[in-house]
C-alpha cells in the first residue's frame, strides 16, 4: 500500500506564508496553524519527492518537547491533536487527510529576527569556520580542536534569519547591538537552558543533540515565546551516541542520505547543483523516511501516533 504524503496543503484558511516545509494559515485573532508537508530541502533547492511522514515526525517531534520543556520557557504551542484541530476549527473537518498528525494550532507571536543557535559539539559550518580561522561566530576557540569534538560549556552563536540562502553566524555582540543587552541576555539564557535540559533528556535515550536552533517571539501581551519547530530533525543535528567518535562527521537521524547522494551526483559530474535538482530514487526516499522516523521513536520512546 502506497504511504500517504502531504506535498502541499491547500486548507480554507488564509495562507500567510508558504515556506520550504510548511504553510501557515491564519485561524483567528489570536492563533496560527501550521502545517507540515512532507516536502524535503537540501542544499537550497526543495526537491521533487516528498519523504514519507517526514511533516509528521516534525509536527510531532515539535509537541513533545514543547511539553516536555514548558516549564523553561513558554511557548506559542496550544495543540498538536487531530481531533482538537478539527472541533477547534470546523472548516477544516473535510481536509482530515492533510491535517491529520501534521498540524499544529499556535497562539500569534511577532518574530524575533535572529535564530539562536546552540552547539554542544564542533560540526557543520561551526568546524568549516573553525578550520579556516580558529574562531566560532566569530569568537576564538582552542587549538587543537577536532571535528564533532564536544563542547564544555555549550556554545551560544545567534544567526541571521536568511529569507533565501542560508543563514549567517553572527556574533553575540551583533544580536546585542541589534535587540538590546537585556532581550539578547535572555534569549541566550534560554536557549542555553533549553538545550541542557533536551541534550541530558536525549541522552539517556541514547542520543546526542549536537546542535540546535531555537526561534522567539513576542505574544500580543509582550511575553517572550519559543515558536516554530523546536528540537527536530530538521533544526538539529541528532547523532547515535554509540557510534560516536570524534574526528570525523557523524551519522545523524535527518535528511543524511538524500545530501549524500547528491553529493555523490555532484562528484560523478552527473548535477552541477543548479535547477532543477535530480529526482531521489525510492531507496533515498525510504532511508530518509525511516531516519526521521527512528528519531522520533528514539527520543520520544513511542511510534508516531496512528492518524499521522
Amino acid at each position: 500500500m502506497t504511504e500517504r504524503v502531504l506535498a502541499e496543503s491547500k486548507l480554507p484558511l488564509p495562507l500567510m506564508n508558504r515556506g520550504k516545509v510548511r504553510e501557515i494559515y491564519e485561524v483567528d485573532r489570536e492563533h496560527l496553524l501550521l502545517v507540515a508537508s512532507d516536502r524535503i530541502s537540501a542544499f537550497d533547492f526543495v526537491l521533487p519527492q516528498p519523504i514519507p511522514k517526514k511533516g509528521a515526525v516534525l509536527t510531532q517531534m515539535s509537541a513533545y518537547w514543547f511539553r516536555e520543556l514548558e516549564g523553561i520557557a513558554p511557548n506559542h504551542f496550544v495543540t498538536a491533536s487531530t481531533e482538537e484541530i478539527l472541533q477547534r476549527i470546523p472548516a477544516l473537518r473535510d481536509y482530515r487527510d492533510q491535517v491529520a498528525g501534521r498540524s499544529t494550532l499556535v497562539r500569534r507571536a511577532t518574530p524575533i529576527p535572529f535564530e539562536c543557535v546552540v552547539r554542544g559539539y564542533l560540526s557543520g559550518s561551526a568546524w568549516a569556520e573553525y578550520q579556516e580561522k580558529g574562531t566560532m561566530a566569530g569568537e576564538p576557540l582552542p587549538a587543537g580542536l577536532r571535528e564533532s569534538d564536544r563542547l564544555e560549556p555549550p556554545l551560544f552563536t545567534p544567526a541571521t534569519k536568511a529569507v533565501t540562502g542560508h543563514d549567517e553566524n553572527i556574533t553575540f555582540d551583533r544580536m546585542r547591538q541589534a535587540l538590546g543587552d537585556g532581550l539578547a541576555e535572555r534569549l541566550r539564557e534560554l536557549s542555553l537552558a533549553l538545550y541542557a535540559e533536551a541534550r541530558d533528556r536525549a541522552a539517556r535515550r541514547g542520543i546526542i543533540i549536537a546542535d540546535t536552533k531555537f526561534e522567539f517571539g513576542h505574544g500580543p501581551d509582550g511575553e517572550l515565546l519559543v515558536i516554530d519547530e523546536i528540537l527536530t530533525p530538521d533544526s538539529s543535528r541528532f547523532w547515535p551516541a554509540e557510534q560516536y567518535q570524534p574526528g570525523k562527521s557523524q551519522p545523524s537521524f535527518d535528511k543524511q542520505p538524500v545530501r549524500d547522494y547528491l553529493s555523490g551526483l555532484k562528484r560523478a559530474g552527473q548535477w552541477d547543483g543548479n535547477p532543477p535538482p535530480p529526482p531521489l530514487p525510492p531507496e533515498v526516499v525510504r532511508a530518509t523516511s525511516l531516519r526521521y522516523q527512528e528519531a522520533y521513536l528514539r527520543i520520544t520512546g513511542e511510534p508516531l501516533p496512528e492518524d499521522a
